[in-house]
């Protein structure tokens, strides 16, 4: 009992901007449920989306319960992406599972310190590495998945999957230069969705989750322990 309370003590001393961002979400992602056909997808992609914008502004907070509520929401995302046909989606979740979720649920009373205590930036060799690193999962994931499935968008979605294959190592790691990948990824997740819901192959909430990301992304510059001016806002140490 006492673990869920610290828990849920964990969605309290956000960033004010990250509460008006997830109701915002809550509001858009409720009028595109009720105002469309309510399915087994649907109502699935509802719960993943909430679920999943509470996650990386738990994240941007460095509070430790973004753990279990981005296994539940990749959970829902994965359902979404196997109906989709975006297999690459999926393998993005089964990574942040294994790169965010689970690192963070094992270790979730040491999470909140360890992580904004011992945060870093890239030097140049970090910053090359990163992006060769990007580059080939692209093309590698991009060529298997076109090759071996029925993808319709495999080398959209293969960008999405390694930007955020990427970013995700990022933070397990605590580089805080994790967000401008996470920023182009929202991007181009927003543009995989959005070209998978004019194909008809899935609903809007997916792309519209994937724009609240980006904004997610763009707050944590300003307000995330993730960044100085964050952590001075906090009363941390500057990142040198």
């Amino acid at each position: 009992m006492n673990y869920f309370k610290w828990l849920f003590n964990q969605l309290k001393g956000w960033p004010v901007q990250n509460y008006m961002l997830w109701f915002f979400a809550f509001g858009f992602q409720l009028a595109l449920l009720i105002q469309g056909k309510i399915t087994s997808v649907t109502l699935i992609t509802f719960i993943g989306t909430l679920l999943g914008t509470l996650c990386v502004l738990a994240i941007n907070a460095t509070k430790a319960i973004n753990g279990w509520l981005g296994l539940i929401s990749a959970a829902c995302f994965i359902y979404a992406g196997w109906s989709a046909k975006n297999y690459l989606s999926i393998f993005e979740q089964i990574a942040y599972i294994a790169t965010l979720d689970l690192p963070v649920i094992f270790a979730v009373k040491s999470w909140n310190n360890d992580t904004k205590n011992h945060l870093r930036k890239f030097g140049n060799k970090e910053w090359l590495i990163a992006i060769i690193g990007t580059l080939l999962v692209y093309i590698v994931s991009g060529w298997l998945i076109g090759q071996f499935t029925n993808d319709p968008r495999p080398w959209i979605d293969a960008i999405s999957f390694s930007i955020s294959l990427t970013a995700g190592i990022m933070c397990f790691m605590r580089y805080n230069n994790q967000y401008f990948w996470w920023l182009a990824s929202g991007i181009f997740q927003l543009i995989l969705w959005a070209v998978t819901f004019v194909q008809g192959d899935a609903t809007l909430a997916m792309a519209v989750n994937s724009l609240i990301y980006v904004v997610n992304d763009i707050l944590a510059f300003t307000v995330s322990p993730w960044f100085n001016r964050g952590r001075k806002r906090a009363g941390l140490n500057e990142l040198r």
